[in-house]
Parts: C-alpha cells; sequence; structure tokens
C-alpha cells in the first residue's frame, strides 16, 4: 500500500532528507515530488521553503480473525468425557521358525610353496626361449663438469688523440660538456675511415644517465659536438657519439620492430604508422623495409612528431 507525507525544507534536498530521517528508508526506497520550489525573497520577507511530497510503499495490514459469538444452546451442552481404552490381553508369543543354517563355504586349497630353485630354473628356461640376454648392470653415469661462468670481454683499448688534432678537440668538448652533466663519464674519439666520420665511445660507471630515454640524451650530446666542432670551418666534420654500444642494439632493434610491423601490414593489407622517431631512426626503419615486397615507406608530420608509415602497395 502506498503511503506519502509532505516535508519541506531551506532546499530540496534539506525536505527530502527530514522525509528520509522521519521514515527511516534510503532515497532509492521512495518517489520524490516537488511541490513547491524554495524562495528566498527580498530582505528576508516573503521566502518561503520548498515543499516535496515523499511516497513510500507501507505494508499491507492484516486482517484480524472474526470472533465466532457461541450460542446459549452449545454452551449447555456438556463437554464429551474422555474414557480410555481397556488394555488388551497379551497375546502368546509366536514361535519363529529359524532358517536352517548354511554351511561355511570351505577355504580354497593351498599349494605349497615351490621351490626357489625351481622357479629360477623356469625363469632361466623362458628368456633361453625367447632369446632374452640377461640384463647387465647399468654402469654408472660419470658426472658433469659443472659450467664455467662466462668471461666477461676484455675492455676495448683505445690509441690516445694525437696533441692538436680534430680527435682531441672532439674529447675535449665532450669531457668538459659530461663534467657540466655531473657525469665522470671519459670520450675516446677515433676516425672511422671507410664513413669518413669521427666516432665517439663514452666510458664510465653512469651511462645510464647520458643515454637517456630511447638515446635522447645522447643524441642531444651529440648534436652539440657537431655544432661545437663544425662551427667556423670550411669542412663539414661528422660526429658519432656512443655509449655501452647503444647505437647497434637500437638498430637491431628498430629492424625487428620494423619487420614485425612490415608482416602485420602484408597480412591485413592496411597501412601503420609508427611512432615518432628521430631522422636518423626513420633512416634505419627505411634502410630495413626497401627490399621488402609488396611494402613502401614515407615519413610524415613534423619534427619533432615526424613519423614513419608502412603502406601495402600491389
Amino acid at each position: 500500500m502506498e503511503k506519502n507525507i509532505v516535508t519541506s525544507g531551506k532546499t530540496i534536498d534539506l525536505a527530502i532528507e527530514a522525509a528520509l530521517q522521519t521514515l527511516g528508508l534510503d532515497r532509492d526506497s521512495v518517489c520524490v515530488q516537488v511541490l513547491q520550489q524554495a524562495k528566498p525573497g527580498f530582505l528576508g520577507f516573503g521566502a518561503q521553503p520548498a515543499k516535496v511530497q515523499v511516497t513510500y510503499e507501507a505494508p499491507d495490514p492484516v486482517p484480524e480473525a472474526p470472533k465466532v459469538a457461541l450460542s446459549s444452546a452449545s454452551r449447555s451442552k456438556p463437554k464429551p468425557t474422555y474414557v480410555a481404552p481397556k488394555p488388551e490381553a497379551p497375546k502368546p508369543a509366536e514361535v519363529r521358525q529359524e532358517a536352517p543354517m548354511q554351511a561355511a563355504p570351505e577355504a580354497p586349497k593351498q599349494e605349497a610353496p615351490k621351490p626357489q630353485g625351481e622357479r629360477r630354473s623356469r625363469n632361466e628356461g623362458r628368456n633361453q626361449r625367447r632369446g632374452d640376454a640377461p640384463r647387465q648392470p647399468k654402469e654408472p653415469k660419470e658426472p658433469k663438469e659443472p659450467k664455467q661462468p662466462k668471461q666477461a670481454a676484455a675492455p676495448k683499448e683505445y690509441a690516445p688523440a694525437a696533441p692538436g688534432s680534430v680527435e682531441e678537440k672532439i674529447e675535449q668538448f665532450i669531457k668538459g660538456l659530461a663534467e657540466h652533466m655531473g657525469s665522470q663519464a671519459v670520450p675516446h674519439c677515433w676516425k672511422d675511415a671507410e664513413t669518413n666520420t669521427y666516432r665517439v665511445d663514452l666510458v664510465g660507471d653512469d651511462l645510464g644517465y647520458l643515454i637517456g630515454r630511447r638515446g635522447d640524451t645522447l643524441d642531444a650530446i651529440q648534436h652539440l659536438a657537431n655544432y661545437a666542432v663544425n662551427h667556423g670551418s670550411e669542412g663539414r666534420i661528422r660526429i658519432s657519439v656512443d655509449a655501452e654500444s647503444y647505437r647497434e642494439k637500437r638498430e637491431d632493434s628498430l629492424r625487428r620492430y620494423a619487420r614485425k610491423k612490415a608482416q602485420q601490414v602484408l597480412k591485413n593489407r592496411r597501412r601503420t604508422t609508427l611512432e615518432p622517431m628521430n631522422a636518423y631512426e626513420r633512416h634505419v626503419i627505411h634502410a630495413a623495409l626497401q627490399d621488402m615486397d609488396n611494402i613502401t615507406t614515407h615519413s610524415t608530420g613534423v619534427e619533432p612528431n615526424r613519423c614513419v608509415v608502412i603502406e601495402y602497395v600491389r
């Protein structure tokens, strides 16, 4: 049975809360109807509270059983008296006829144990008939030699830079830059005759700090070194800075990543866009996929968010 009450308050929420406290119910158990919005009035005059009507379900009252009036005739009738039944005479006990007992089953006869020598002779006869040779005891296995731990690679030896050479100039600049960054790494520079590039290896204990996330810090050091050494010079000098062979490991990782994405493009025949990369990493991606059939690559976007796009072509 539905019932409702009307409550008021400064706001609609306060009026609803007052009704819920009165009923002892929660908000989901009632239905609220706003009867009047709250009015602030002017300077305290004419203010009216908010009124809400809250409807809730109340349990139906249980009807009482009707009382039947007894007539005078029914009152005057005497109640029947209870008569206990007479105990019956005990019957003579019946004689139970028991079934004749069955004879217990005879225990199986146990054969006398055969002598051990007879068993051996029978087994030997079986082996001779089958042509099986008697089993020989296994030879004990020789214990395996413990694996020796891998020896660490010998540290790479670097030739000292000649005084006044380009190598010395590059080493001095990078060493000063590393000291300003709080690192004690030591740079070693030499010239690669095949690529006409000056390569620099950073050696030290805190190289992870100089490499940075995905080599960002290492790229910044390389960019500053190229700018400082080439400033005011006539020819162009190319410098490559590396630490713990990070460049080589990164190239291998990029090649595997490019081939994996290219296989997905061939399977789905839909192009895919890789994450933003610098110019050197994009060059590695293009070179890794340039000979792959039905695959073409190009770059899109603006630095530093320029990406490589891998497309399917027929």
